[in-house]
């Protein structure tokens, strides 16, 4: 298979009727059923039509259009973490050890922590290659005090973040479909081709638990039936006033986007407490073989079954892994 038949085949995979996959009943266990349930709020896009953009710059971010909390029930994973599978929920806990000593010492994740991400996910899927595209690092600590800070051509990667305010997927398909072939053709120019490609995000707190905005993650199965928009990316130095924000920019069609979603009661929402700093969650942004769980919403939470929660310090990594 040449690299024209490889995205051909990439792109055959993701003609999926979404339909038929929210029609499907989700099946549970009694490992399930039985969690430990804690009930918290999360940020949905509001249902409508009106501009959606998300704009960030360092330590802060800002959403376009209208958002609503709605109250939602979360399932505690970790007592059942085995029992969590990648192509069925769309997410997974893991365990793996880092090299790394000081997250905050980005020379040190510079230099160790994409290939450690790699070498994992190869091992987690089975993929031919896995490529690592930039990282973050997410604290529920105040960020004030660097977002007042003056910022010229912040790049969106390797820095220090909020956490994740809304429910979201990282990419749109289109998006995703774009990533993955120019990371194809950047990383393998000779290569055959790929058959599947998956966009994950590899995430992990390394400060103590409990954490007091751990990470939310959906059962993927779970995704469909509400409305959804894209929300397109937007990184800038200083933001726009409400008016310049919504004002048309011509080619946003072909601008990075993410997925947001509406308040559906059918979303089966989990996380896992008190995670360690060898605990990773991976999950899906986009899977192009839609015959298993291709995606898995998330968001950050505040969770309230732990009087004495520590102060959430967390990495993610996105990668693009291919089938060749």
């Amino acid at each position: 298979m040449n690299k024209r038949q490889g995205c051909a085949a990439a792109r055959v995979g993701e003609m999926w009727n979404m339909a038929s996959m929210a029609d499907t009943p989700v099946r549970t266990d009694m490992d399930e059923d039985s969690a430990r349930q804690t009930r918290a709020l999360i940020r949905f896009v509001d249902p409508g039509d009106f501009v959606t953009r998300r704009y960030v710059s360092s330590g802060k971010e800002m959403n376009t259009g209208t958002y609503s909390d709605h109250e939602v029930t979360l399932r505690d994973g970790m007592p059942i973490r085995d029992h969590f599978k990648l192509d069925v929920h769309g997410f997974m806990l893991g365990k793996n050890p880092s090299a790394v000593r000081d997250f905050h010492d980005k020379a040190q994740v510079d230099a160790l922590y994409e290939r450690e991400v790699e070498e994992h996910i190869r091992q987690l899927t089975g993929a031919s290659k896995v490529f690592a595209r930039g990282w973050m690092i997410r604290t529920s600590a105040d960020l004030s005090q660097r977002a007042q800070e003056k910022v010229e051509g912040y790049a969106h990667t390797g820095g220090i973040q909020p956490p994740a305010g809304e429910a979201h997927v990282d990419l749109n398909e289109a998006t995703a479909r774009r990533m993955a072939e120019m990371t194809y053709a950047q990383k393998c120019p000779d290569g055959p081709g790929f058959k599947r490609f998956l966009i994950s995000s590899y995430w992990r707190t390394f400060s103590p638990p409990p954490q007091d905005v751990p990470l939310a993650v959906c059962d993927g199965r779970t995704s469909f039936g509400g409305e959804e928009k894209s929300n397109t990316l937007f990184i800038v130095d200083d933001f726009p006033s409400e008016e310049e924000a919504v004002k048309p920019v011509p080619g946003e069609e072909g601008m990075m986007a993410a997925s947001i979603f509406s308040h559906n009661p059918d979303m089966r929402w989990w996380y896992f407490s008190n995670m360690q700093a060898d605990d990773v969650l991976f999950f899906k942004f986009y899977d192009s073989d839609h015959s298993v769980t291709w995606r898995s919403p998330h968001t950050a939470f505040r969770d309230s079954s732990f009087a004495d929660a520590n102060i959430r310090e967390s990495i993610e990594c996105r990668s693009v892994a291919f089938w060749e």
